[in-house]
């Protein structure tokens, strides 16, 4: 069985915005990688939101998409 990391930032939703899951849970809707950071620290993940790693895939799954794509929500 594949090990995922402990965090899993999902594929866009139609608003634009991202869920992030921290060991299957729910932690919110993400609209950008500080809202990723805070969430993580809020968890317990992480310490403070400035030296989280997001772009450590053995912290952070990021699927569809990577750290760098948050499209813009519908008009």
């Amino acid at each position: 069985m594949t090990e995922h990391p402990p965090v899993i930032v999902h594929p866009p939703t139609p608003s634009g915005g991202r869920r992030v899951t921290v060991r299957g849970q729910i932690v919110g809707l993400a609209h950008g990688r500080g809202d990723v950071a805070e969430f993580l620290r809020r968890a317990g993940v992480a310490g403070p939101a400035e030296d989280i790693a997001l772009d450590d895939p053995r912290l952070v799954e990021w699927r569809g998409g990577s750290l760098d794509d948050w499209p813009m929500p519908p008009a």
